[in-house]
């Protein structure tokens, strides 16, 4: 059934494109004078209709985007199959001449693709606009295009400014990340000295490849450990500040102010400082280890941090204190929107306190907090302060590629890749990986969540 609804949607779309293509040839065969010379003219109908306003804006469209391909965007565009293939250098009297720069190539002709997609969809705009107009008796005038501006379409000249930083800092450094996990990007082939070109899909066979210089068996894992701390970290945080939280609320404990807020301390003191501390406290030569020896509980220190399975257990504890009084803190005033009256009934039919929490507290709870469990899941998937400010990922080991350790991220790996090895095409690759594993994650369990799935039912 999912796979018809995809391939409808797949034909759908191709059919929209078709119908588009179709319209623009019928505009420019059953089209005036005017409307098929704003073909090639951009805003030239609009002049003509003295519509100055859209015609200065079309064709102030077509002169910035005919100069910035001349002058700057096609030198970059002409180089993007090779990346350049001057490599600068000094010549026989030390004087450096500067070749291409397969970096600038790159971030330039995709800047300059997505410039002529926007293009086309003004120049489209344009044709539709033209059309529209050519056979009505009064056309919007200059002072309804501007009063439009504020007014109708007031929500896009709004959005304009965010749109643009969106497309700049965000879908283009996306995009960049993404051709860079194509190439051979790393510390040999590093711009201007040294260029780098496209090598296909090399790098993702090299990160599941398990021969020697390969990267399969740190990739796996690293993958694994990721995966298990996700579940962990997710799943015993809820559990245990459900558990917390229903504790303090219960009805004879005192001080629950008091309570609360020596949890929220935990989590009003910056993790920056917290949890460096914290890895200091466990350290073969910390607090906690001094003081083990000092009352003679053991002989040597724990190797909280330079044992593989003891890091990894470790780092799930200290988690514990941190993320307890989030959970705390949400299901808390969740607990108290649970009609008392359910639990009196429930109580009234002979049910103990785990049958009460498991047909009625935790169903309600599932499915007000289930977006949050998702969104914590896939948080705790790239959750790079905790594992880096404790111990940096380690241990290491000869065994893991790519300076890993055991308690590594798929993220903290990626920073290692990308800042220790200047491995940027790896640290690309591992970037994607992330994303698809994310999202992958993230679709199956939000359609299958309570509120998505059942929200009547459940009301």
């Amino acid at each position: 059934m999912a796979d018809k609804k995809k391939k409808g949607k797949v034909t759908a779309a191709f059919k929209a494109i078709g119908a588009d293509i179709k319209d623009i040839g019928t505009t420019f065969a059953q089209g005036d004078w005017k409307t098929r010379l704003s073909f090639l003219i951009m805003g030239f109908g609009s002049f003509t209709r003295k519509q100055f306003v859209r015609g200065f804006a079309y064709l102030g469209t077509e002169v910035l985007f005919i100069l910035y391909m001349v002058l700057f965007g096609a030198k970059y565009l002409k180089d993007i199959g090779t990346l350049g293939t001057v490599k600068g250098g000094y010549d026989a009297n030390y004087v450096y001449t500067y070749g291409d720069n397969s970096f600038l190539i790159l971030l330039y002709s995709i800047l300059s693709i997505f410039i002529i997609i926007a293009f086309l969809f003004i120049w489209r705009i344009n044709v539709r606009d033209n059309r529209n107009n050519q056979n009505k008796l009064s056309v919007p005038s200059n002072k309804d295009d501007l009063k439009s501006l504020l007014d109708e379409r007031f929500d896009k000249t709004l959005l304009a400014l965010p749109m643009a930083g969106v497309f700049l800092f965000v879908l283009l450094p996306i995009v960049f990340m993404i051709c860079i996990a194509f190439t051979n990007y790393d510390a040999t082939h590093q711009s201007p000295t040294n260029l780098f070109t496209w090598v296909g899909f090399e790098n993702f066979k090299n990160l599941v490849s398990l021969k020697t210089g390969g990267f399969g068996h740190t990739f796996g894992t690293i993958l694994t450990w990721t995966l298990i701390w996700a579940f962990f970290a997710t799943f015993l945080n809820y559990f245990l500040g459900m558990a917390v939280a229903i504790l303090i609320n219960k009805k004879g404990i005192k001080f629950k102010k008091m309570w609360r807020t020596i949890l929220v301390m935990t989590i009003a003191i910056p993790q920056f400082i917290s949890l460096l501390y914290v890895g200091k406290m466990f350290a073969a030569d910390g607090l906690v280890n001094t003081y083990l020896m000092k009352w003679g509980w053991i002989k040597e220190a724990i190797p909280f941090w330079t044992n593989p399975t003891l890091a990894r257990i470790t780092i799930l504890f200290i988690n514990l204190w941190v993320g307890i009084p989030y959970v705390m803190l949400i299901t808390t005033g969740l607990l108290m929107n649970i009609p008392e009256e359910l639990y009196e009934s429930a109580k009234i039919d002979g049910a103990n306190a785990f049958q009460t929490f498991r047909k009625i507290t935790l169903p309600y709870m599932l499915f007000v907090t289930g977006p949050y469990l998702l969104t914590s899941f896939t948080g705790n998937l790239n959750n790079f302060n905790i594992i880096f400010l404790l111990n940096q990922g380690k241990p290491q080991s000869l065994e893991l590629t790519g300076g890993a350790g055991y308690t590594d991220l798929l993220v903290t790996w990626l920073y290692k890749m990308t800042v220790n090895d200047t491995n940027y095409k790896m640290a690309a690759v591992i970037g994607i990986m992330v994303f698809v594993v994310t999202a992958v994650i993230s679709l199956v369990v939000y359609n299958i969540l309570p509120s998505v799935k059942d929200e009547e039912g459940f009301q």
